[in-house]
């Protein structure tokens, strides 16, 4: 059948079965180059109808239409809407038993749908191999396709075996695939990794112009949310958390007001996650509180706001949760809440992320992808500007104009003139010579009094304590827009570390250095002063033993079924690390360690410092205030310290810097 007859069959389909009497933007490109026998790859926001791309081709083609997606829930919502508009379509995944999939496959060969749904572990079945020798198919679409990548936001190893599955097919049929979002890499991974052959790619822009995107800086979260529902008592929402035992919490917390709530994570069993979900699609439960386990191929329009009560791990996550927002075209909050401690959160789930069937040298690969994303996303959080632009930037799509529609846009500022506070920063990185990451040269630049700076010789610095009157945030704030605007580099990897970038605009005397500072943070600005906390008397080695008697802690509060915290406060168990008492004796002169704790868990505890000490022998765990490092790392001395000068690198310096920094 010719293309254009093909074309006129799809515009009628569009409107008997979808009831839609034009296309969105980007859907008829699509579908013709479909229809014309290509490949295609399509980018396209949450929203933007993707499904319609390949259903309405399936609909007027010969053939079938296998459809590989990677969630049941993705697949039955899918199947049901097309039932419902008419549309006879199945799904196979391990939800059915072995008689109903049996059925299916009987069904599809009989010539009953036009779209079956797959998940992709089906494919290398010996079943379902022998039903696609019986059937013709006309088109395999590949949705969620950036899974396809291992820089991918949510690669599945299982959708590797997609290529091989059509390399099988006796004829090979058109190839479409889908995805939300997508980076340069992951694009040309998906094209690449799937065979594409001389695919049409369409991205028809991220932008969801409904969307309002916000960031709120508040350690008072459960206070936030709660006055957000009270504020929203009749709209949707959906309140995404990165962990269960959040989610239970917030869940608990939002009950006892009496709103109408539901909850949804992988702990909870399938018959309870499947009612809490049909509560909050039909309308029973106005907001979901949920892990990022809920969301991928729920269908509700009316979805008025999302809450991220953590940070994401990346900007695919973020722009993917926060788009099932507004999917109506309607007005709608994108709102994260942000605090330090998130990305504390994030690197430990990072850290402890399954790399099962991931090739060993892939896996140091992926972990630098990962840290790069968080980097991005804690980027996200402390922009001072658009943050439209920012998502957008990422995803390659570059504005220059701010979009006057989101939270950002619309906080007051304050504009510091701080070119050269820049540059003493500039000149610590020189000094480190690209060795050391943020939080070093941080405290290096405002004079903290810790251990670890000692221990780098970093006290000894013509920067150490150069900008003590400014507050840790606004330094923050202007070392991310150095980083932004390329005067430093960061690394990707798990401990990164920033490097000198292209400074040269900086040696100009008309360049300045603006950076805005939301007003309602100003009172941030007026504190000169700043606690000593408590882990700072503490070396790398202290830090590490640290780190040891806190997991004996949790395996014995494992042992007792109690708090860590009742066991030794992490107060308790800092001066611990900073002693390391080997006798009783010692160790009753730990702060918080009694008669009765030491008789319960103190011979564990001396036994694991002994241990310790064992394997970093002549190791050092702290150093006093007054205290200097002996040997090559010593501090240089007083008058060293005082000596301050304005911008002292010379042209050569920044070069030999960048040589000295990729080693």
């Amino acid at each position: 059948m010719a293309a254009s007859v093909l074309k006129v069959d799809a515009k009628q389909t569009l409107k008997k079965y979808f009831g839609y009497d034009s296309y969105k933007p980007g859907q008829e490109e699509i579908i013709s180059a479909i229809l014309s026998g290509k490949d295609i790859l399509a980018i396209m926001p949450t929203g933007a109808g993707k499904s319609i791309c390949y259903q309405v081709p399936a609909m007027v083609m010969p053939g079938i239409t296998i459809v590989i997606s990677p969630l049941i829930s993705l697949m039955q919502d899918q199947v049901k809407a097309l039932n419902q508009a008419g549309i006879h379509a199945g799904y196979i995944n391990s939800s059915l038993k072995d008689a109903q999939i049996s059925m299916v496959y009987a069904k599809a060969a009989e010539g009953a749908y036009k779209i079956l749904y797959v998940a992709p572990e089906r494919l290398e079945s010996r079943e379902f191999a022998d039903f696609t020798e019986r059937i013709s198919i006309s088109m395999v679409t590949v949705d969620e396709a950036h899974c396809i990548s291992q820089w991918g936001q949510d690669f599945r190893p299982s959708y590797l075996k997609i290529v091989d599955f059509i390399g099988r097919l006796r004829e090979r049929p058109v190839v479409s695939a889908f995805t939300a979002t997508a980076t340069e890499e992951v694009k040309t991974d998906i094209s690449c990794v799937l065979k594409l052959q001389d695919p049409e790619i369409v991205v028809t822009g991220f932008d969801r112009e409904n969307l309002y995107f916000d960031v709120e800086a508040t350690k008072k979260k459960d206070s936030y949310v709660l006055e957000y529902i009270k504020k929203h008592p009749d709209d949707s929402g959906i309140i995404y958390c990165a962990t269960r035992k959040n989610v239970d919490t917030l869940y608990e917390l939002l009950s006892d007001t009496g709103a109408a709530v539901s909850r949804y994570h992988a702990g909870m069993s399938n018959e309870d996650r499947k009612e809490n979900q049909d509560d909050f699609i039909y309308d029973r439960s106005s907001v979901i509180v949920a892990t990022n386990a809920f969301g991928m191929g729920i269908d509700k329009s009316n979805v008025r706001f999302v809450i991220h009560y953590n940070m994401p791990q990346s900007m695919e996550n973020y722009y993917q949760e926060a788009g099932r927002a507004g999917r109506d075209g309607e007005p709608s909050q994108c709102i994260l809440l942000y605090s330090p401690q998130d990305i504390m959160i994030n690197k430990f789930l990072l850290e402890n992320k399954d790399f099962t069937d991931i090739p060993d040298e892939d896996i140091e690969l992926i972990m630098q992808r990962d840290a790069r994303r968080l980097q991005v996303m804690e980027g996200y959080c402390r922009t001072a500007g658009c943050l439209r632009n920012y998502i957008l930037g990422y995803f390659g799509e570059k504005r220059s104009e701010p979009c006057d529609s989101c939270g950002n846009c619309h906080r007051e500022y304050t504009e510091l003139d701080m070119t050269e506070d820049a540059k003493q920063v500039i000149n610590c990185v020189w000094e480190t010579k690209g060795r050391y990451g943020l939080n070093v040269i941080l405290g290096t630049l405002l004079g903290a009094n810790r251990a670890r700076l000692k221990e780098l010789g970093t006290t000894g610095y013509k920067t150490y304590g150069a900008l003590k009157n400014r507050s840790e945030s606004e330094l923050r704030l202007l070392i991310g827009q150095l980083l932004l605007n390329g005067y430093l580099c960061q690394t990707a990897d798990k401990y990164s570390v920033i490097r000198m970038g292209n400074i040269e605009p900086l040696k100009v005397q008309d360049t300045r250095i603006l950076v805005r500072i939301p007003r309602d943070r100003e009172t941030e600005r007026q504190a000169k002063t700043r606690s000593r906390k408590s882990t700072d008397s503490l070396t790398k080695a202290g830090y590490e033993l640290f780190e040891a008697l806190r997991q004996l802690r949790l395996t014995i509060a494992r042992e007792e079924g109690m708090p860590p915290y009742i066991i030794f406060s992490d107060k308790t168990l800092i001066d611990m690390s900073a002693r390391a008492p080997q006798d009783r004796e010692a160790m009753l002169n730990v702060s918080g360690v009694g008669e009765a704790k030491y008789k319960k868990y103190g011979d564990r505890f001396i036994r694991a410092i002994a241990a310790f000490l064992d394997d970093n022998p002549d190791s050092v765990t702290s150093i006093d205030d007054n205290e200097d490092v002996p040997g090559e790392k010593a501090a240089l001395s007083k008058k060293q310290k005082k000596q301050k000068t304005p911008f002292y690198l010379n042209p050569e310096d920044g070069d030999k810097q960048e040589r000295e920094g990729e080693q």
